[in-house]
């Protein structure tokens, strides 16, 4: 905190100020001093951070036509940029899974009841827990 100084120079300095200043005087000089050390830190620290925020300001600058510029490219031709998925699917590229065809359920089966019965599957009840599982007759 104080550098060079050791504990005999402080001794001194404070044996120096003791002498001229008188014991009276002594607990205003520190408070005093206190308060002038506080505001110095506090206007260092203002340089600082001032300094600082001129510093990026200035890098800030230097981005800015590069962000400009990509921004006006993406406002000039938004579609390019994004690459949609064709609307219409290629049916030589990818062709649709085609789904089988439902066979009539013979007189006696219980999925003849509904037509398409065969096609539904059965819900999952441990996926979820607040459906209710049909009682069984």
């Amino acid at each position: 905190m104080f550098g060079s100084l050791g504990v005999s120079e402080l001794l001194l300095i404070f044996a120096v100020i003791l002498i001229v200043f008188g014991p009276r005087r002594l607990p205003e000089i520190g408070k005093t001093l206190g308060k002038a050390l506080g505001e110095f830190r506090k206007a260092t620290d203002d340089l600082k951070n001032t300094i600082e925020r001129e510093v990026r300001l200035e890098e800030l600058k230097t981005i800015a036509p590069d962000i400009r510029s990509s921004v006006d490219s993406i406002a000039r031709d938004p579609i390019s940029m994004l690459n949609p998925v064709p609307t219409t699917p290629d049916p030589v590229s990818s062709p649709e899974p085609l789904l089988p065809e439902t066979a009539e359920p013979a007189a006696g089966d219980a999925l003849s009841a509904s037509p398409g019965a065969a096609l539904r599957p059965e819900p999952d009840y441990l996926a979820d827990p607040d459906s209710k599982r049909p009682e069984s007759a």
